[in-house]
């Protein structure tokens, strides 16, 4: 997560080193005037909490920015023209997380920006010396390749699910749903609705009304309890750049539908700025992969909920009513449970 300054300033002091945990209450950083004597402030914070604030990173000049591009955005230029001195780099700090998350030497990068600033498009179209010969510049019988850095949010995702395959014992249930009444109710809602309904949110919503049904799916396995849900949230897998977030539609059951998809387009647009508190307390979780064309697939469950719904695409094909054979619009979805909570008759109910 990222956290800007609310004020302008000069940084006197780190609190946390960087990449490094931050407790709770700690200082993270001190924003001020050049030349402020903080030793009065932090050792009024360290008889509060009880901290000592002797293991943490001090400027050795705390009077002057530690990193000059993070200085280019917490200390205010004392003129709208006074030129940057000739040894500082102007960028955006997300240009430079950016930059460090895909190992690029953001100094390289030709900036766009007012006065030259690097800004995040730079270094997304950024190409890195040597990279074009790394495809086509070798002599060697070995394919070419190109190592990337391995992001916090990519260690994560790995972490959280390789534990999940791992210890969870899964299994699956997958059916095909006639979707023609759906297809159709979509269509008349989207005619007078005020926000465009779709067909995600409808999953959406019958998963919930169908989990309010059938509350032993609405489970997690706590090691030493079973904890069944009494309110159904949940949680929709999202892709952005660098994989996947799960936002939490919470009450989903209790939600209207408009309401629902509003919500879910909230969160696809704040996509990497989403808090803890956008991603946490799911219930239960559904992975959407039919507008990419994905006909049915199986997914890793999202923990500590028990089960997860993988969604394929809505798809036309022919099919066998009344010793007929019709057109219809049918739809794969595969339901993933924790064997451990959810038995087979239970998620077939489901």
């Amino acid at each position: 997560m990222e956290l800007e300054a609310y004020e302008d300033g000069t940084l006197l002091y780190i609190g946390v080193p960087e990449q490094s945990a931050a407790r709770v209450n700690d200082i993270i950083a001190i924003i001020g005037e050049a030349e402020e004597d903080i030793n009065a402030l932090l050792a009024a914070t360290a008889s509060i909490d009880g901290a000592t604030h002797t293991d943490v990173a001090l400027p050795s000049n705390p009077s002057a920015p530690v990193d000059p591009v993070v200085a280019a955005k917490v200390v205010a230029p004392t003129s709208s023209t006074e030129p940057l001195p000739s040894d500082r780099f102007c960028a955006s700090p997300l240009a430079k997380k950016i930059a460090k998350e895909k190992g690029y030497d953001i100094t390289q990068v030709q900036g766009s920006g007012p006065a030259g600033r690097v800004v995040k498009k730079d270094v997304i179209h950024f190409v890195p010396d040597g990279v074009h010969q790394a495809y086509i510049g070798a002599d060697s019988t070995e394919p070419s390749y190109q190592d990337l850095p391995i992001t916090p949010m990519r260690q994560t995702i790995a972490k959280v699910l390789t534990e999940s395959k791992m210890n969870i014992p899964h299994f699956y249930l997958t059916v095909a749903i006639n979707m023609d009444k759906i297809v159709a109710l979509r269509a008349a809602l989207n005619l007078h609705a005020a926000t465009k309904i779709s067909m995600n949110d409808l999953i959406i919503k019958a998963t919930a009304l169908a989990l309010a049904q059938h509350p032993k799916v609405n489970v997690a396995w706590l090691a030493d309890k079973i904890r069944s849900y009494q309110d159904v949230h949940i949680g929709v897998a999202i892709a952005v750049e660098e994989g996947l977030i799960v936002p939490v539609v919470r009450f989903a059951d209790r939600k209207p539908l408009v309401a629902i998809s509003k919500e879910v387009k909230i969160f696809s647009e704040r996509g990497k700025k989403l808090t803890p508190k956008d991603t946490t307390g799911a219930t239960f979780t559904i992975s959407n992969l039919g507008m990419l064309g994905i006909a049915s697939f199986a997914a890793i469950i999202n923990p500590p909920a028990a089960c997860i719904l993988a969604v394929g695409a809505v798809q036309q094909i022919p099919i066998v009513q009344d010793n007929q054979i019709v057109p219809a619009h049918m739809l794969e979805v595969t339901l993933s449970c924790d064997h451990r909570a959810v038995d087979g008759a239970v998620g077939h109910c489901f």
